[in-house]
């Protein structure tokens, strides 16, 4: 499995690359699947952030959708650990849930149906003027003169039941998720409310054919 290490406003020393890989051996027995771990290492610079001054993120990519998990803390090494564990318990829910989805197949029909699950949509609400053109690759921008650093991300749109957007909002984490929903088509939004409640913002978008 290809682990891919991005460091921001940091050096990545091989003593850490070193146990970065042991840590991580584990995702391939929840998730055999998986071809790629991006990692991202980020060193914050505001010294007011010092008991978060390191921040670890990790991505799996699957065929199925997209677990991520990160930390911060003072020591990189704690912020990994805290990252993996994350990881790892998203993983297997991810697991569980297609043997759920499996058996429900199974029992539908003779022969065992094809996983259809569809790919997780990061999405983060882009606001700099000029967006990405190239699906899964970030993109930073400083806005005007201010000292702003705007981040976009271009991703491929598989439209998806709520139920489906809940699960994968939960998998990698985030407090809300963009998604189409498949019944409407209407670009909508889940996020988290108070407790275990949850929210939907929807737009009413309304395509007109071009003369």
């Amino acid at each position: 499995m290809d682990i891919a290490v991005v460091a921001r406003n940091t050096e990545v020393a091989e003593r850490f690359r070193t146990h970065l890989e042991e840590k991580l051996s584990k995702v391939e027995q929840l998730a055999p699947r998986a071809h790629r771990i991006e990692v991202e290492i980020t060193r914050e610079q505001n010294p007011r952030l010092a008991d978060q001054a390191e921040r670890v993120e990790l991505t799996v990519i699957d065929r199925g959708p997209t677990v991520r998990a990160e930390a911060a803390a003072d020591d990189r090494y704690a912020a990994l650990d805290m990252a993996t564990t994350k990881l790892m318990e998203r993983l297997r829910r991810s697991r569980d849930r297609r043997k759920n989805h499996h058996r429900r197949d199974a029992a539908k029909a003779p022969a065992p149906m094809p996983d259809t699950l569809p790919e997780a949509l990061e999405e983060e609400a882009p606001s700099a003027p000029t967006p990405p053109t190239e699906p899964g690759v970030a993109v930073e921008a400083q806005l005007g003169d201010s000292p702003v650093i705007v981040r976009q991300k271009l991703h491929d749109a598989t439209p998806m039941t709520v139920d489906q957007a809940l699960y994968e909002m939960e998998l990698v984490g985030h407090p809300f998720y963009l998604f189409i929903d498949e019944e409407t088509k209407q670009p909508c939004v889940v996020y988290h409310r108070h407790g275990w409640t949850y929210g939907i913002i929807r737009l009413n978008h309304e395509m007109h054919a071009q003369d």
